[in-house]
């Protein structure tokens, strides 16, 4: 079986390191924080001291971080992953990033002799624990085809969107839209409240009518219950993902009118100290209710947000 060498161990990379030792395959992990690979030796995965450790020796190396800041500092440099890739291996990015930057790192991977792949996923870490995330992949179909049977392994689905760039650019025009449900899901709880409907009565109407979709209903309980912590989709990552797609429709000449909207009160909830809370807090940015319990003042229809 090919050898997986994974980068990031946060909840994602955790339930995917899982899924992959399970399947048999052989894995060697990094973290920045070290005790975080420790804790996957009890389930044969061998732990990196640096990213180009990790990756030396491996058939597939596999990158699962926030941003492109964090993506950065684990394939570049003398001790990064791209120093440590054979000839004829293949490096994925299956973070969620800025297209523009997965175009660099592509180039970076290509001139190593290494093939390469963005292959970002849709699903949580619970979907990741169950093998049934979503790939979006972006490169040659060839490359794609070498390492399915590593992506099958934690995907019920891969799907080939294009060349390198296009699963990135894909995963962000998704987790936009699904930015702007969640959002808008918020918000109209907060007006039922307002209105004087009880949260768990607006729920119930909410589950059985035509919104309820996926995201809807993921998120729906967490927001009537008023339940943040344990995130399963942080808030931060959320608002990054709409930074980045406001860049790349900036990049592409596409003038939206909701995204630039909805970006900004994910970007009021991040400042609000959010971040780290799951993407349901976005609720208690808009709902804006009182400690107490009460609702403060009527904001004026017209009051500029800030």
């Amino acid at each position: 079986m090919q050898t997986i060498a994974l980068l990031g161990l946060g909840a994602m990379g955790t339930a995917m390191a899982r899924r992959w030792r399970a399947a048999g395959f052989p894995l060697r992990v990094y973290n920045r924080t070290p005790s975080k690979a420790a804790a996957l030796a009890g389930i044969g995965a061998v732990a990196a001291a640096t990213p180009a450790e990790a990756a030396a020796g491996a058939d597939v190396v596999i990158a699962m971080v926030a941003d492109d800041e964090a993506s950065r500092a684990v394939w570049f440099g003398s001790g990064g992953a791209l120093a440590g890739l054979k000839a004829g291996a293949v490096a994925i990015e299956q973070s969620t990033l800025s297209p523009a930057f997965i175009r660099a790192l592509a180039a970076a991977a290509s001139a190593t002799g290494a093939g390469f792949l963005d292959a970002p996923v849709g699903g949580g870490p619970p979907v990741a624990a169950a093998g049934k995330l979503v790939v979006f992949a972006g490169g040659e179909a060839a490359v794609l085809d070498a390492v399915r049977p590593v992506l099958a392994a934690i995907a019920a689905r891969i799907e080939h969107v294009g060349g390198v760039g296009a699963g990135a650019t894909w995963k962000l025009i998704n987790y936009m839209i699904a930015g702007a449900q969640v959002a808008s899901l918020a918000e109209g709880l907060a007006l039922a409240r307002r209105a004087g409907i009880a949260l768990d009565r607006a729920g119930d109407l909410l589950r059985q009518g035509v919104i309820a979709s996926p995201v809807a209903l993921s998120k729906l309980p967490r927001m009537v219950e008023g339940r943040f912590a344990d995130a399963e989709a942080p808030l931060r990552l959320v608002a990054k993902d709409q930074r980045y797609t406001l860049d790349l429709a900036g990049a592409l000449g596409a003038d939206l009118d909701l995204l630039p909207v909805v970006a900004g009160l994910f970007a009021r909830a991040e400042r609000q100290g959010l971040g780290d809370l799951d993407v349901a807090a976005i609720f208690k940015a808009v709902d804006a209710t009182d400690t107490d319990g009460t609702l403060p003042a009527r904001r004026s229809g017209h009051e500029k947000r800030r």
